[in-house]
């Protein structure tokens, strides 16, 4: 293993604390329970929203806290759900007049430790609602899920919830606006390599040279198959053959197109990947609206990349404009 790490057990801390450093004035860092939160939150006039998740994500879901998106974060170790604690502890540290949302990508761990936050939290009088995210389309269940995984669809229901807390609107409306983008969000993804937890310091799963895996999850969990290697065109035909139907998205939908790299997938890749999507929606009939090409929702290093479709209307639109402010920077 090849990392830059000290004690594989700090890694996370380690990382959450550079964070909080690299950017002093909007976010804060409790190391108690691996919350990096906005440096202004709770406020009363607005929803505060949550996730957690495990690390090895990144930018998901750490970075992606500040204005308009979420006001908190609080993961576990890498790949791993973050301890029902830690989700409690933050609900309190960030309950808001007007509630906490929770947002819970689909997995079996995750389930059990935001549910049970939920409860704790509801016993002390907090206003609380959960939201399941279950993009990925390539297996029903996994071997951490129950139902379908949530992976980079995740980020649209993170940014339009985001936007409708901004603008001050109560839980039950956050939630609806998050379900509904929920509800035409599909991603499916593809690893070219596996990847290696500092704290395992081996490699979750090995593929051959002339090997892929089609529809691998983002812990490294088995796709659909894994078969030998074909060229970016059959690729992402692969990929579009199993998202498009599955809404289905039709002649004439307007969509939202995000090529994601799972960490190790240069950006001219993505970009490659992203041409070549474009170009085949168009010849069914469907319009990219907005595009998003990038590393929104990774494996650590692996090599590999996602595409998730979003059908778009004006209300979506709208939420996805909005203005938002996070650690990532750009120039």
């Amino acid at each position: 293993m090849k990392k830059f790490v000290n004690d594989p057990r700090e890694f996370v801390p380690e990382m959450l604390e550079g964070i909080a450093l690299a950017n002093p004035d909007t976010l804060a860092y409790d190391p108690r329970y691996n919350l990096i939160r906005r440096a202004d939150a709770p406020r009363a006039d607005k929803v505060s929203i949550i996730q957690g998740s495990g690390s090895g994500h990144e930018p998901a879901h750490v970075m992606v806290v500040g204005k308009g998106m979420l006001d908190g974060a609080c993961p576990g170790d890498v790949f791993a759900a973050p301890p029902t604690d830690y989700v409690y502890e933050s609900g309190k540290i960030l309950a808001s007049e007007k509630g906490v949302l929770l947002l819970v990508n689909n997995y079996t761990g995750d389930r059990m430790a935001f549910d049970m936050a939920k409860e704790m939290l509801e016993a002390e009088g907090l206003e609380v609602a959960t939201l399941f995210i279950n993009d990925d389309v390539a297996v029903k269940d996994s071997l951490y899920t129950v139902g379908r995984r949530g992976v980079a669809g995740n980020f649209f229901v993170i940014k339009a919830c985001g936007a409708k807390a901004e603008e001050g609107a109560d839980l039950a409306e956050v939630v609806r606006v998050g379900e509904k983008v929920n509800s035409v969000a599909r991603t499916m993804g593809i690893a070219l390599t596996g990847c290696t937890p500092p704290a395992k310091g081996e490699p979750i799963f090995t593929l051959a040279d002339d090997e892929m895996e089609v529809g691998v999850g983002i812990h490294g969990e088995p796709g659909r198959r894994r078969e030998k290697i074909k060229s970016a065109d059959a690729i992402v035909d692969e990929l579009l053959d199993a998202i498009v139907p599955d809404l289905p998205y039709e002649a004439g939908d307007e969509v939202a197109l995000m090529v994601n790299g799972l960490g190790g997938t240069p950006i001219s890749e993505l970009y490659l990947l992203y041409g070549l999507a474009h170009k085949k929606l168009a010849a069914k009939g469907i319009k990219v609206w907005r595009s998003y090409v990038g590393e929104y929702c990774t494996s650590l290093e692996m090599a590999g990349a996602s595409i998730t479709l979003v059908k778009v209307d004006n209300e979506i639109k709208g939420l996805l404009e909005a203005p938002a402010e996070i650690a990532i920077r750009t120039f």
